[in-house]
This record gives structure tokens, sequence and C-alpha cells, in this order.
């Protein structure tokens, strides 16, 4: 029976299932000692009548666990578009993402040609400690066979990750030798990074590209710092582009960095929930350091946070485009399997009182298609498309206006760039083979490559070797012609996108950024407006 028939057979029930199921959430969550619940008063013998009767009586047999998993979204729906519930079954991976670190081998791979190929290795983790190299080829995971067998990734990861202390046995083999290689590895805890990068883009001009706002963030980030501070680090972009958000405490304690002592950050109220206020302290250490920050419209949540206190305190600049707007703050109820609830309890405000959550209604379709529609609008290439009422103006200490109702607007607005995008750029684009050359040249080229210690040696290395022309002769091999439109308007953008995914092959992050910002075009005019002050 398909899921689509069973959905069908359930439906009818469904509703009268989201009362009960309501109830039975409300009895669970008043036993919890950890939170005060009191307000629920639900009985318990409706919660046995309901559910109980459903089983009992209903003319097929119930899967009492799918009813449930299908009746707690439709609860939250009707609410806002970001309390929602997670089940068991993901609940690993978004705690893996947010605790910064899981269970593994410590090795990132590409499923090339139906082959898992090792890109990197971490250093100090798992598999470095035996000896795996970057340009392995994964053939065997404990005597199974996973070459060639068109697995999935995510079918390869669930192999090799498993709990501390556990051992996998991995069968390699390596260029140059004949006989595979085996390796016994004993997995362990792997860092996942937030902080993808910190690099000097010049004498004075520090760069932090931030993913994620963490557990382990703000630590990365005070690292980051302070090596950037041994290089003489006089300004600072941090880019928050495609950050969608996470802990508040890990972006009030970032913007903390910058604020001299008692400045507003952020405040927080709900109807259950009073004013909570977090403010600046003293221990910043980054006080005498110009800052901007960059965002885009997947800028969310404690994004906007640390944009906000930045630009309502008149500290920095933000640079790009309006960030997302979501100014909700979820709190997290476990279930007894395992799954969670994320109940929005709060909105959050910036220190001069506005809200940026852009409006919703129950229709959560309609919400997420907002970027769509700004786009449509005309809103990423030109700042006049975006009109604020003039109740939601703030003006800031320095008496600079700001506006609430829908993400943080940029002080510097800069357009998306489509410039080189063109019919050949976006034939090689949609066939992947910028990323497959770039690939298969680092595979091929990798004992030359290493060699090169930094994005500049290895920039300046690819481009004495014409990479470029070498990219269209196989571009034609993959059936993309030179003489298809557009191929000289993009060169450019491919050419530095492939240089930029060879380096990031080789030496991880710390090629790839400093090569990629080269057309970047909100960057450049972070470092322009640097630059200028």
């Amino acid at each position: 029976m398909t899921e689509r028939k069973i959905n069908k057979i359930y439906l009818p029930i469904l509703f009268a299932l989201i009362l009960a199921i309501g109830i039975f959430l409300g009895n669970r969550l008043g036993k919890n000692p950890r939170y005060n619940y009191s307000f629920l008063t639900y009985s318990n013998d409706n919660i046995s009548s309901v559910i109980n009767y459903v089983e009992s009586k209903y003319v097929d047999t119930v899967d009492r666990k799918m009813l449930e998993e299908s009746a707690i979204p439709a609860l939250l729906e009707s609410l806002d578009p970001h309390s929602v519930y997670i089940p068991a079954s993901e609940m690993k991976n978004v705690t893996e993402d947010m605790q910064g670190n899981f269970e593994g081998i410590g090795v990132v791979f590409n499923l090339m040609t139906d082959t898992a190929i090792i890109i990197d290795v971490i250093s100090g983790g798992p598999s470095d400690k035996v000896g795996i190299l970057p340009g392995d080829r994964i053939i065997k995971v404990n005597d199974s066979l996973i070459a060639g067998k068109k697995l999935e990734s995510d079918q390869v990861v669930g192999m090799l990750k498993g709990m501390r202390g556990t051992n996998v046995n991995v069968s390699i083999q390596r260029k140059g030798i004949t006989d595979l290689i085996n390796f016994e590895i004993i997995r362990d805890k792997i860092p996942l990074y937030s902080v993808d990068v910190a690099y000097m883009v010049n004498d004075e001009t520090g760069y932090i590209k931030i993913n994620r706002f963490a557990q382990t963030t703000f630590d990365e980030f005070l690292n980051g710092v302070e090596k950037l501070k041994q290089q003489n680090l006089k300004k600072l972009i941090v880019d928050l582009r495609g950050n969608t958000g996470g802990y508040i405490n890990a972006a009030a304690n970032i913007a903390d960095q910058f604020l001299e002592d008692g400045k507003m950050i952020v405040y927080t109220q709900g109807k259950a929930s009073p004013r909570s206020e977090i403010f600046s302290t003293s221990r910043g250490i980054c006080h005498d350091i110009e800052v901007v920050i960059l965002q885009d419209e997947w800028s969310a949540s404690a994004s906007e946070i640390v944009a906000g206190a930045i630009q309502d305190n008149d500290r920095g600049k933000i640079i790009g485009r309006r960030s997302f707007g979501k100014g909700l703050v979820q709190e997290e109820y476990p279930l007894s399997d395992g799954a969670v609830i994320r109940l929005t309890i709060a909105r959050y405000y910036t220190p001069t009182g506005r809200s940026i959550q852009k409006p919703y209604s129950s229709n959560r379709e309609d919400y997420f298609n907002d970027l769509n529609n700004r786009f449509e609008n005309g809103e990423f290439e030109r700042a006049d498309s975006i009109h604020f009422s003039d109740s939601l103006k703030f003006t800031t200490p320095g008496g600079n206006i700001v506006y609430g109702g829908g993400g943080i607007m940029p002080d510097i607005f800069v357009p998306i760039d489509t410039n080189g995008f063109t019919k050949y750029y976006a034939l090689v684009v949609n066939k992947q083979l910028t990323y497959d050359f770039a690939f298969n040249y680092s595979d091929k080229n990798r004992d030359e490559l290493k060699k090169y210690q930094t994005a500049k040696e290895l920039n300046n290395y690819l481009e004495s070797k014409h990479i470029f022309d070498l990219f269209v002769k196989y571009a034609e091999q993959k059936g993309v012609p030179a003489a298809t439109k557009g191929l000289d308007i993009s060169r450019k953008i491919i050419n530095t996108q492939i240089k930029a995914y060879i380096a990031r092959n080789v030496i991880d992050n710390e090629g790839f950024y400093p090569i990629i910002m080269e057309i970047d075009n909100t960057f450049l005019e972070a470092v322009n407006y640097l630059n200028q002050n």
C-alpha cells in the first residue's frame, strides 16, 4: 500500500485526532517538571476515550505512530511558519548540526562515477590517524562492496558514521598501488565548523564567514579574530549571507564583541514570556575594529540579531540585500520518543524596538514564497522597489532611519549580480561541468597541486596552466560546444569558479574563498567602503 493511499484512508479520522493529540500533548507537557504548564487542564479520560475508540473500532488497522506524526504538524501549522514538529528520525542530524560535532571517521568525500573519492581528511581525526589520504577511493565498507553500486551519498554516510569507539573496516584503492589497502578505523567525535574561514583580505582588512550559529560558533569566531589580530587586523568583514540562524546566545555573544559596555543587543517578549533583555559587556575584543556585516535574503533569525544590533547602535554598516525577516523565538519541548516540538514563544526586537518578523498567515507556502515575490518585484535588483510604512520607521541614537516589519534593510544595497550569466554558462552549470572538471583536475594533479600552500600560489599556478582553455575542451567533450553563445562573456566567472573549486579540493576553504571573492560584488563593495573610510 502506498503512502498516498494510507493518507487517504486516515483522512476522515485525522481531524478528529488533532484535538485528541493536542490534549494528549498538553497532558504530557504538564507532567514535565522542567516546564511550567499548569494552565493545561485537559482530562486524561478524553485522551483514552478518543484514541482507544479509534484503535478499537476503526474499519482498518490503525498505525498510532503515523497518526500522531500526521496530526501534530497539523496542529502546529495553524500557528506560525516556525512552530514545527521534528520526528525522532530527524533529530539526530539536527542535534549534530547545532552541537557542532558528529561521530564518524572524519573524511569528506565525493560520490563520482559510482565511487566515493575522498576529497579531504579531517586533521587529527580517525582517518587521518590511520593514514587515509585525499584521492583515496573507498571500495568496501565492512566487506560490503560500495563502488559501482549506484549508492546515494546518504547511504555511504550511514555506513561510515557510528557511535564513538566503534570500529569500521574500510578497503581503499590508492593511485600507484595495485592491491586494495585495508584500514580499521575507530570512530570518534568529528567537529562541524560553523566558521568557514578567517583570512586577511589586505594589510588591514580581515574576512570571517559564519555559516550558522551553533554551540561552538562563538569560540570559533574568537579564534578567528585572534588569528587575524596577529596579522594587523584593523577592519573586519563579517559575512552572514546564507546564514539562516541558530542559537540566540551565540549571536548575542558575537555582537557583544563590537559594542561598548551597556548597549542593548536584543530583547524578546511574548504572551507567556516576560520581556528579556540582553546587553553588551565590557569584555568585547573588537571595540577598536571597524566592522561591516554582509547579508542577503537568506540571512535570518540569529543573523538578523547581529545585523540589527550593529545597525541600531550605529556601530557599523550593513551591506547587501534585505534579510529574510524571521523575528520569532522558538523553545524546544522533547517528547518521550525522541521527537521534538519547536514552539514559537516570543518575538525578538532590535535595540531601537523594531520587530523584523515579516508578515505571515496560516498559509506557510505563501510565507516561504515571499523571496520569489521579492525577485519578481525587482527587489533583488533595485533598492527603490522596497517600500516600508512610516509607522515602521525607527531612529538610531546617531539619527539614522531604520525600518521594521520585514527583515533588516542594508545601509548599502548591492543588487544580485547576473553579469556573465549566458547560455554557455547555463549549460555548463546545469551539467555541473565546472565542479566536475575542477574535481577531476585536482584528482589527477594532486601531487603537483599540493606543493602550493596558499590561495595566491594556487591561483597563479592555475593561470599559468591556462585552466579555462582546458575547461572549454572538456566541456566540448561533454556536449557544450565552444561556439555556444556567451562563452567570452562568461569567461571570467567560469575561470574564477574553476580555480576556486580546485583550490578548495587542495587546501579547503582557505583556498576557495580568497579566489571566489574576486567575482563577489557584495564583498568587493565592502572592501571598497572600508578602503574609502
